[in-house]
């Protein structure tokens, strides 16, 4: 592979002589970076004194999802995404259900991928009729230079574009994505893994403060926003604690932002929990709604109406899906036929 200069970054002054080290501004680790090390993400290399990438131009998952996979029900419903994703994450989470596609750059393993440019990605994209890019499978943040390049060629040709993101990168990284209208990016999912510090720290090395910034900051640029949430059994599913997480949802970013509960299941390192009962899934649900969430689903499980859209008015089914698949929509407009409320999204 060959390592391409990287953005959103600094050189930091010399201490004692010894080779210039630089300073990463693309995730709010801000990683400190000697020559020849890497950052935390694992794919972002110091190469005397130049920040390089090591995974632009190299997908090592390609795919062709329903955009409800990502998940997200109020975008374009019923169309497809061309998926793609690099190796390495900015997060080490202990429960990581794509650890072989993220984690291995951490360790310093082999770095895998296939060399396919911004401009193929995007005329594979149209070939296969899909209606947007969606940058997915590790975390699109530590790839970000394959996704701003993918991204603008991608709106020339009219695709829209999509982040499934953990929500840690920086502000300038989002600033520099732009806003919905004219920047590059339309619309995310953010997975909001729990709502303490202690969380983020112990099980995924990072911090819960920016991202929750970083989802009003999301808001600010008017991209379509739909949060995911991993309900692990003793964890981050106490009531207290998925009160407070869909209370600020409802307040910061808003009771119209749908809020999809999944359950979990053992993976990578954490072996050691029980899957999510289906009871703690239906008591999130009407937590959510209690805060006034206008929009909770339930994800990874089968239930009669864990994935229909209900017009929050006349409680009219508007969007019915059968795992991800839509088997009905009955919006006209983007408003309830039945009571003419309208339903927040992006439609068409």
């Amino acid at each position: 592979m060959q390592f391409e200069p990287a953005r959103l970054w600094k050189t930091l002054t010399e201490v004692d002589g010894e080779a210039p080290r630089v300073q990463c501004h693309l995730c709010s680790h801000f990683c400190v970076i000697h020559e020849g090390q890497r950052g935390k993400c694992g794919v972002r290399i110091n190469e005397r004194g130049i920040l390089k990438t090591m995974v632009y131009a190299y997908p090592a998952a390609l795919n062709v999802d329903p955009v409800e996979k990502k998940p997200l029900y109020h975008f374009l419903p019923g169309t497809s995404t061309f998926s793609l994703g690099t190796m390495g994450c900015n997060m080490a989470c202990s429960f990581c259900q794509n650890a072989s596609l993220s984690q291995p750059p951490r360790l310093g393993q082999e770095i895998r991928g296939n060399f396919m440019a911004p401009a193929d990605l995007v005329a594979t994209a149209q070939e296969t009729g899909s209606e947007s890019i969606s940058y997915t499978y590790s975390e699109p943040t530590v790839f970000f230079e394959l996704v701003e390049d993918t991204a603008r060629l991608a709106r020339q040709k009219g695709l829209s574009n999509i982040l499934v993101t953990n929500g840690f990168m920086s502000p300038s990284c989002l600033d520099t994505l732009g806003t919905a209208q004219t920047g590059l990016i339309q619309a995310a999912n953010v997975d909001l893994k729990a709502f303490t510090e202690a969380f983020y720290v112990e099980q995924c090395g990072a911090r819960l403060a920016p991202v929750l910034e970083n989802m009003k900051h999301m808001r600010e640029l008017g991209w379509w926003l739909e949060i995911t949430t991993l309900l692990i059994p003793g964890l981050n599913d106490s009531p207290a604690e998925l009160a407070e997480m869909a209370g600020f949802i409802a307040t910061h970013l808003g009771v119209d932002t749908p809020w999809h509960l999944s359950r979990f299941h053992p993976d990578h390192q954490m072996l050691d929990r029980p899957t999510t009962p289906r009871g703690t899934l239906l008591a999130a649900r009407e937590i959510g709604q209690a805060a006034g969430l206008r929009y909770v689903y339930i994800g990874n499980i089968a239930g009669p109406d864990f994935g229909v859209t209900l017009c929050p008015g006349c409680h009219k089914a508007l969007i019915d899906r059968q795992g991800f698949t839509v088997t009905a929509n009955t919006l006209q407009n983007g408003t309830c036929p039945g009571c003419g409320v309208v339903i927040s999204g992006v439609w068409g």
